[in-house]
């Protein structure tokens, strides 16, 4: 059975962030919200939590296309390779804000995605989910939950999510209702900036 738990985005209660940041520790798997659709989310260090969301996700863990939700761009080099400056401006503009961006990976990533040449970044505008990654003090693996019914395709309501999700997850938070349209996906890996998925952030990006 999971936990519902409320959190207040206008000023999240450092205690409710501190209990879920320790349950992501110890491998907890949790469904918060961001600045686009509700995510299902654990810590990336945790390998077990990691194939827990793979296996829910249908999809072998070492080709899943994740999403890590980090802080802010501080960290960026501990996962990706050396970026230019045309890049780094495109995401000095967009983030914090509903984009994922598609980077080119390092050799620090974790074992279970060294084989992954590119890896997916979220810094969503959202301050729940920035105070979790900033309690764990890395980032957070991510992928959003999409709804079975192709009418609605993602949940907004957490007493919805929380009914669907119950026995898959630990903690659902309630950071009131989500949006319905998930991050614009860009993939920067090439010469030119390439959209893979026209979501919620601008398309106008230089």
């Amino acid at each position: 059975m999971a936990e519902l738990i409320r959190i207040y985005e206008d000023n999240p209660n450092p205690k409710q962030i501190k209990q879920v940041v320790n349950a992501l520790r110890d491998g907890a798997l949790v469904i918060y919200p961001t600045d686009t659709v509700y995510g299902l989310g654990c810590d990336i260090s945790n390998v077990s939590a990691l194939e827990r969301i793979a296996k829910l996700k249908n999809v072998k863990l070492e080709k899943a296309n994740f999403s890590f939700i980090c802080e802010d761009l501080s960290n960026l080099s501990d996962y990706v390779k050396q970026i230019d400056t045309r890049t780094f401006k495109i995401l000095k503009r967009c983030l914090p804000g509903p984009y994922t961006f598609i980077l080119p990976g390092n050799n620090n990533l974790p074992n279970v995605f060294k084989k992954k040449k590119t890896v997916g970044i979220r810094v969503p505008d959202n301050s729940i989910c920035n105070a979790l990654v900033s309690g764990l003090g890395n980032p957070i693996i991510s992928t959003s939950i999409r709804d079975e019914d192709d009418v609605i395709e993602y949940t907004t309501d957490p007493s919805l999510i929380l009914e669907k999700w119950d026995k898959h997850v630990d903690i659902v938070i309630d950071g009131g209702y989500g949006d319905n349209i998930a991050s614009t996906v860009i993939d920067l890996t090439g010469d030119e900036a390439e959209v893979i998925r026209e979501g919620k952030g601008s398309l106008e990006i230089y």
